[in-house]
């Protein structure tokens, strides 16, 4: 799969962050990314991140949102590209994993963003301006 070097896969966290107004900073921050992200089209995210931002803002967030009003704000990102893992990915990140010495479900995330042909992953987790399988990490809370 080749990278479309416009095309930004997102993370949960950075997901979480936009919605969870008790975040200060990062809310701005992920706000601001996220909604650049929408008006040009270039955003990307997989199921697994739509499951994990469930959980986490109905659940772990200091201001959860409903369970509805997340729904609704899943059904929106079916606008955005959303990859679907099949079993293949799940046997590619066992292989990441194991490689580069990170979390399984990192290693997914990073399987999800190469298979929606994303160079750019936005994310907290993983090391800043590391290349993982093509796919290089940036922080957006990091520099400015």
């Amino acid at each position: 799969m080749t990278a479309d070097p416009e095309l930004q896969f997102v993370d949960t966290n950075i997901l979480v962050y936009a919605y969870d107004l008790s975040q200060g900073e990062k809310h701005e921050k992920a706000k601001a990314l996220l909604l650049s992200l929408w008006d040009t089209g270039l955003g990307c995210l997989s199921i697994q991140v739509l499951q994990e931002f469930f959980v986490n803002v109905t659940r772990k967030s200091n201001f959860p949102l409903s369970p509805e009003h997340a729904t609704q704000v899943i059904r929106d990102f079916s606008d955005w590209k959303v990859h679907r893992p099949g079993v293949m990915d799940v046997v590619a990140a066992v292989e990441l994993h194991q490689r580069c010495q990170i979390s399984f479900w990192d290693a997914m995330i990073l399987q999800s963003a190469r298979q929606s042909g994303c160079s750019l992953l936005w994310s907290e987790d993983l090391s800043e301006g590391q290349d993982y399988a093509w796919v290089k990490v940036f922080n957006p809370f990091k520099g400015k």
